[in-house]
């Protein structure tokens, strides 16, 4: 028994974990994972008739939300700073605004959400009206910031993709000048993948706060089973950056 304890306990995988929960990204990542599921499995078992047990999950996902709310402390400086650096940064003008427009969103989305986290623990009051407003102000900025995502994506693929195919257009009689260009289409490969694997993310992620600011009308089923998968993705991105992969 010990000796199988001991292999549990020091599998590499088990290893991998901890680097990846060392990390607030990480941790939050998890956390929005099991929130995102217990609001699928709450609604569930609501449209099921089950009362009790659906307001179990439905408590927990409320929990867990407002705990992600303390690993954002302060957390909008970051898109403050890249927001500046954007300004600053060379590049296409369209893919330089767009990602300053991210960053501008994702900034007062998480400037007021620490806002609404010191009203909600009591430490700072709202009025009931105010609160309301605020909340749905922070889905604003959450909602603009994915756009801007979106847009900055397509943006960005579509330049990548005219890169891609001048570069293949392109042909050299040395192969060291081929060998060269073979790595910079691998470059650009592994820069599309990732803009798509963004993609994919945020056009499932929109739909939470589109939903909540009242453009769309979808249920809390639908909502939980997107922000699972988006949450897994992210998850999946820390725990190869863990492993030292792209």
């Amino acid at each position: 028994m010990a000796s199988i304890a001991s292999q549990v306990v020091l599998h590499p995988v088990t290893s991998q974990s901890i680097r990846v929960l060392n990390t607030t990204i990480g941790r939050d990542k998890l956390y929005r994972a099991l929130q995102y599921f217990a609001r699928f499995f709450a609604w569930l078992l609501l449209s099921r008739g089950y009362k009790i047990q659906a307001a179990r999950w439905d408590a927990l996902k409320s929990h867990l939300a407002l705990g992600r709310k303390l690993l954002r402390l302060g957390k909008f400086m970051e898109n403050a700073q890249a927001a500046l650096r954007a300004i600053a940064a060379p590049g296409e003008t369209g893919e330089r605004v767009t990602l300053i427009g991210r960053h501008l969103g994702y900034f007062g989305y998480l400037f007021l959400d620490n806002i609404v986290w010191a009203h909600n623990i009591k430490f700072y009051n709202l009025l009931p009206s105010t609160a309301q407003k605020l909340n749905k102000r922070v889905m604003q900025f959450w909602f603009s910031g994915i756009v801007f995502s979106i847009a900055h994506g397509l943006l960005k693929a579509g330049r990548l993709a005219n890169e891609v195919k001048k570069l293949q257009s392109q042909t050299w009689a040395e192969k060291s000048l081929e060998a060269e260009r073979d790595l910079k289409l691998h470059d650009l490969q592994v820069a599309r993948e990732a803009v798509r694997y963004q993609f994919i993310i945020d056009l499932l992620d929109v739909w939470i706060p589109a939903t909540n600011i009242g453009l769309v009308n979808l249920n809390d089923g639908v909502l939980g089973l997107f922000g699972l998968i988006t949450s897994l993705m992210a998850l999946r991105q820390q725990w190869l950056a863990a492993a030292g992969k792209k």
